[in-house]
């Protein structure tokens, strides 16, 4: 997998747009195309993050372009889609919408302050940036892979907009594909389960609820353990491969199991 000679994931010459970028899954996933011979851009608002993650990039493959932006602000995706079309020509290979953000709630305790902006986070700035984008993707017959979660596909308590959110996602992703697929564009989503970022703490969990979450989320996945960021991003990369070519509308498990566990 390592190694850009693998038939299929080879992706040199190609141009490979993430968001959410500066750490988790989408970190992993920039690092990964990079060692794969992908040329990069490179969103999140979090510059700093976004420029540890660049210079590991550059050690890797080309220097990635990098893009710091609010995806919670229509202006600033506009002027993402904008920069990235003019820095590589109008070329664009892969889009991965990785960005996305995790607050906990029941329907009693979430304000709809709250749910408007998983919303936007979650799925409006995701259904924009590719409706800006998707120009440059049917000229290059190219590839979406969005980045949903396990809870698209079940429902669990205490999440009830992060989970109406990606459920979204799911439905966003398979709608694109039945709309883009007679155009020569795939559009596939992983679902990831519980996956070793700071996803839950970035969404309230202090330090000590959050090793009580991971101690207890071994006996909720079926592997007995937690994922790493890299595993998620491998299927990424897969599903935009040429290894995937018949493959979409698919939403991937990536979740060690738990989307079949049932409580006991």
């Amino acid at each position: 997998m390592g190694s850009k000679g693998k038939a299929g994931l080879d992706f040199s010459g190609k141009v490979v747009l993430i968001t959410g970028a500066a750490s988790g899954i989408g970190a992993a996933a920039a690092e990964m195309f990079s060692k794969l011979g992908a040329c990069l851009a490179l969103v999140d608002r979090e510059e700093e993050g976004l420029i540890c993650v660049m210079k590991r990039c550059m050690k890797m493959g080309h220097e990635p372009y990098g893009i710091a932006g609010d995806l919670l602000k229509p202006p600033e995706i506009e002027c993402i889609a904008r920069k990235t079309t003019e820095r590589y020509e109008g070329k664009l290979d892969v889009l991965v919408n990785g960005a996305g953000i995790m607050p906990t709630g029941t329907l009693q305790s979430t304000e709809l302050a709250c749910f408007t902006h998983v919303m936007e986070a979650n799925v409006r700035s995701g259904f924009y940036l590719t409706k800006l984008l998707l120009p440059q993707l049917l000229q290059c017959k190219g590839s979406i892979v969005n980045v949903s979660s396990v809870c698209g596909l079940r429902a669990f308590p205490n999440l009830v907009a992060y989970n109406m959110s990606k459920a979204a996602v799911d439905q966003f992703t398979r709608s694109l594909a039945l709309d883009l697929g007679p155009q020569g564009v795939r559009v596939n989503a992983v679902n990831p389960g519980v996956i070793r970022t700071n996803l839950q703490k970035a969404g309230g969990m202090d330090e000590q609820s959050y090793a009580e979450f991971l101690e207890h989320s071994k006996k909720t996945h079926a592997l007995g353990r937690i994922g790493e960021p890299k595993e998620v991003a491998a299927a990424i990369c897969f599903l935009a491969s040429e290894l995937a070519s018949f493959v979409t509308g698919v939403t991937l498990p990536v979740d060690g199991g738990k989307q079949v566990m049932c409580p006991r």
